[in-house]
């Protein structure tokens, strides 16, 4: 072996594993690898795509639930209301409730009574 083809020789040893090529397949593995892991918090981590829904659905479901209690709460201002302003809103709701009659109204309770077989001739 010349004088030269030692000195290259020795050279590649010194370089290590592989030269440029290797670091740059090891530099492209580990870029890879940080776009995976940012990949995969952007869709499962604590503010990614799949929590987004999420709050996207509970927030669907709580917008719901607010406007059932609007509704409710408007029902029940006008059934104050009623009651405030009519008498026979009141009268209605008594009747109703309590089971009240007015004097001189017949109060008729109907039962249901089961039917009974008829025997067969």
């Amino acid at each position: 072996m010349t004088r030269r083809q030692a000195g290259r020789a020795a050279g590649k040893a010194a370089e290590g594993t592989g030269g440029p090529q290797r670091q740059r397949s090891t530099l492209w593995f580990l870029l890879l690898f940080f776009a995976l892991v940012l990949g995969l918090n952007a869709l499962v981590g604590d503010r990614g795509v799949l929590a987004l829904m999420e709050a996207r659905r509970e927030h669907r479901a709580l917008a719901a639930d607010v406007a059932r209690a609007r509704a409710e709460n408007t029902r029940l201002r006008e059934e104050a209301r009623r009651l405030r302003e009519e008498p026979a809103a009141i009268e209605e709701l008594a009747r109703r409730q309590l089971s009240l009659i007015k004097p001189g109204e017949l109060l008729f309770i109907v039962k249901d009574v089961p039917a009974t077989k008829l025997p067969l001739k």
